[in-house]
């Protein structure tokens, strides 16, 4: 059996696509992986996987005294396991992963960074959290053997701030090469994510006014039923579909079959404009034209790949980049081709190698 290694999330584990991908990969090469989430109500089963999975349950859903619980259940959770590796994503797993690093010198601490949680729509207009989280970003940085995170951006920002290597390991998809998009005649318009704060589906909404073309919503999160009330302020239940939580087995149907995709935030903070998000690549490898954020990751990439519209978070810009697409076929179909294409240079059988690297060392 090869090196244990403990992984701790703060989320249900059935739509985490990312930790699915990690730990499939390293339980592949060998690794034996646990990985660590909350039991909520409402949870479905998790399915069986290669990895072992472990669900607790919490009293508090939210604010300080879930943080804090969360990581006094991981703490004590780890502290009797014998195991090699323990990583915390995110800073809100990470005290429990420096307090198990203090007690258990001996056990590796990894870090892997999803998003600059301080700097977050939630957590930067609130100066006392955001030092907090600061505070704890700075400890396990510091105290981490290794640490990674999903794009270049964020990794030059950690490196500058603490002088630490960061490695980048993105969330792409497998390539499936035997993947043809299917004959699309709805034209659907396609948002996955959490209904959050900066998202631009405010904006997305009020923008299917004007066009005519659908807006399917997949997902929830804080902003769930205020987007709904919107839409009947608006009378566009007709036109604005919310489909809630899909499992990542099914959400790949609704991105397949969709005719455009939509990437597009506001800049609120480093955490968005540094951020290179998984639907990105979601959309690409399912042949999907989107709209894409104006942040230097995702110019970046579609000056070098020409996937998609870069779009402004405004009305009048959303609608007249789906109007261009909409009255420009020749467009839309080069950017189905550049899909295509962009696919075989950026994938998951890529990214797991270096993902393995950096926990054989």
């Amino acid at each position: 059996m090869g090196k244990q290694i403990i992984f701790t999330v703060s989320n249900d584990l059935v739509y985490d696509q990312r930790m699915k991908r990690i730990c499939t990969a390293l339980s592949d090469a060998g690794f034996s992986c646990i990985l660590v989430g909350r039991l909520l109500s409402n949870s479905k089963s998790a399915n069986n996987n290669s990895y072992s999975q472990v669900r607790l349950k919490h009293w508090f859903t939210a604010g300080k005294l879930f943080y804090l619980e969360l990581n006094l259940r991981l703490f004590f959770y780890c502290i009797f396991k014998k195991y090699d590796i323990h990583c915390s994503i995110d800073c809100d797993t990470a005290l429990a992963g420096i307090f198990v690093k203090k007690v258990k010198p001996k056990t590796k601490l990894y870090f892997d960074m999803h998003e600059l949680f301080a700097y977050t729509p939630e957590v930067i207009d609130r100066p006392f959290v955001q030092k907090i989280w600061l505070w704890v970003e700075r400890k396990i940085s510091k105290n981490c053997d290794c640490s990674y995170t999903v794009g270049e951006a964020i990794a030059t920002e950690i490196k500058n701030e603490y002088k630490i290597p960061m490695h980048v390991i993105r969330n792409v998809p497998l390539l499936d090469t035997s993947y043809q998009k299917p004959q699309v005649n709805d034209k659907v318009i396609l948002y996955q994510g959490a209904l959050n704060r900066g998202r631009g589906l405010e904006n997305a909404i009020l923008a299917m006014k004007h066009l005519p073309v659908k807006l399917q919503i997949v997902g929830e999160g804080d902003l769930s039923f205020e987007l709904r009330k919107l839409v009947q302020a608006h009378d566009l239940q007709r036109k604005v579909i919310f489909e809630g939580y899909i499992e990542p087995e099914k959400l790949i149907n609704y991105t397949q079959n969709a005719w455009l995709g939509l990437n597009v935030s506001e800049n609120m903070g480093k955490s968005y404009f540094l951020s290179l998000n998984n639907k990105f690549f979601d959309y690409m490898h399912a042949h999907l034209p989107s709209l894409i954020n104006p942040f230097p990751e995702y110019v970046q990439l579609n000056t070098e790949l020409n996937i998609g519209v870069i779009t402004n978070c405004s009305v009048l810009e959303i609608v007249n980049n789906v109007n261009l697409l909409l009255n420009n076929e020749k467009l839309y179909n080069q950017l189905v081709e550049n899909c295509k294409k962009a696919c075989k240079l950026h994938h998951w059988q890529l990214e797991k190698e270096k993902l393995i690297d950096l926990y054989l060392n």
